[in-house]
């Protein structure tokens, strides 16, 4: 089956970051993260899933802004790789339209809420700042996983970055470690698995 191949469509990475164990690839060339957030995320999810390939596809740049064509294109450029997961901790409230041919052909984790977290077929994810980050819960078809990142030394909780991004990193995580036996990668069968675990 060969290792997971997850694809973190963000701000790029800082592949010197202690927290990031590996950077396959990536795209465009300078895939740097310049602002921390796909750092941060990808290390949450390299946390739970080491053994998996990691992909930094940079959207974002000096801001967390970006366009629905850069979007659309970095979700391709996934699905042209052969990515198993797309990790997108980010959204938006239109385009689902755009969004729709793309999602049946990946795993695609995103946040609840928007699009195209709310499409069907996509791991949908919510925040629960109660609940541990080795943990997750599902509710119907939305799945519960903790809103904070890794832990940085010396740096409180609180203080640390936090939101729905991390959620979906760390259900991710979760999610690879679920494909990681799986011979039929689809979402249903991640679902079911996921849900029964």
């Amino acid at each position: 089956m060969g290792r997971i191949r997850i694809a973190v469509i963000d701000s790029g990475v800082n592949p010197n970051h202690p927290h990031i164990s590996r950077v396959d690839g990536g795209f465009p060339d300078d895939f740097l993260d310049r602002l921390g957030h796909g750092t941060a995320v990808m290390a949450a999810i390299q946390e739970k899933a080491p053994d998996a390939e990691y992909f930094a596809v940079r959207v974002f740049d000096r801001e967390l802004r970006t366009n629905i064509d850069a979007l659309i294109a970095a979700i391709q450029w996934s699905i042209d790789r052969q990515m198993d997961i797309v990790n997108l901790s980010l959204g938006t409230s239109k385009h689902a339209e755009k969004f729709e041919p793309l999602v049946s052909r990946v795993i695609v984790v995103s946040a609840a809420g928007m699009f195209p977290g709310d499409l069907p077929g996509v791991i949908r994810v919510a925040p629960d700042p109660d609940i541990a980050r080795d943990r997750y819960r599902v509710e119907g078809e939305t799945f519960f996983a903790s809103g904070y990142p890794r832990s940085m030394p010396g740096v409180s909780r609180e203080r640390n970055l936090s939101g729905v991004s991390f959620a979906v990193a760390n259900m991710t995580g979760f999610v690879a470690r679920a494909c990681e036996n799986l011979t039929d990668r689809s979402y249903q069968s991640v679902f079911e698995k996921l849900r029964s675990e």
